[in-house]
C-alpha cells in the first residue's frame, strides 16, 4: 500500500480537498518514492457525504484540476495511524488532532510550515466568501508546495 499523506481542515469542503488535489498533482510530477504517494482529505469537524463548495470546485478548475466528486469525510485515528504525514490548515487544527486523538500523530504539521519566508503559515478559511478569497486561498497553497516537496522527500525512505 503507497504511504498516505491526510491534508486536513474544518469541514473538509473548501481546503484540504483543495489542498489535496494541488499537492496530489505536484506528486505526480516527482520521481519515485514521491510519485506514487496518496493524498487523501478529511476534516476535523467533518461529516460525510457533504459536497464541496463550488467555489472551491471554481477555483481549482482555473487551474485545471477537477474536484466536482469530492465529498467530505471526518478524520478518524486509522487515517492518522498510517499517515506519513498529517497536514493541517491552522494551528487550531493542529491543536484539536493533538488532544482528540489517542495517538497523535509525530509528523504534525501546517501546510505551509516549511515555507522559507516568515509571514502567515496559517490557510484562512475561504468558506461563504466569495470565489476571490478562494483563489487567494489557492495560491497560498501552491505557494507552499515546493517547500513542502522538500519536506516530504526526508520523510520518504528512498528505494
Amino acid at each position: 500500500m503507497p504511504a498516505t499523506i491526510v491534508v486536513v481542515c474544518t469541514a473538509n469542503i473548501c481546503r484540504s480537498p483543495m489542498a489535496a488535489a494541488l499537492l496530489q498533482h505536484a506528486l505526480a510530477g516527482q520521481p519515485e518514492p514521491l510519485h506514487s504517494l496518496q493524498v487523501i482529505s478529511a476534516g476535523v469537524a467533518g461529516r460525510h457525504g457533504e459536497p464541496i463548495s463550488e467555489n472551491s470546485v471554481t477555483a481549482l478548475k482555473k487551474v485545471g484540476l477537477n474536484i466536482s466528486g469530492h465529498v467530505s469525510q471526518p478524520l478518524t485515528q486509522p487515517m492518522l495511524d498510517v499517515a506519513l504525514a498529517v497536514l493541517c490548515m491552522t494551528e487550531s487544527h493542529r491543536a484539536m488532532i493533538q488532544l482528540q486523538s489517542e495517538l497523535p500523530p509525530k509528523n504534525l504539521f501546517l501546510f505551509r510550515e516549511f515555507m522559507p519566508q516568515r509571514g502567515d503559515k496559517e490557510i484562512p478559511d475561504p468558506f461563504g466568501g466569495p470565489l476571490k478569497l478562494y483563489e487567494a486561498c489557492r495560491d497560498e497553497m501552491v505557494e507552499a508546495i515546493p517547500s513542502l516537496l522538500t519536506h516530504l522527500k526526508t520523510l520518504v525512505p528512498a528505494k
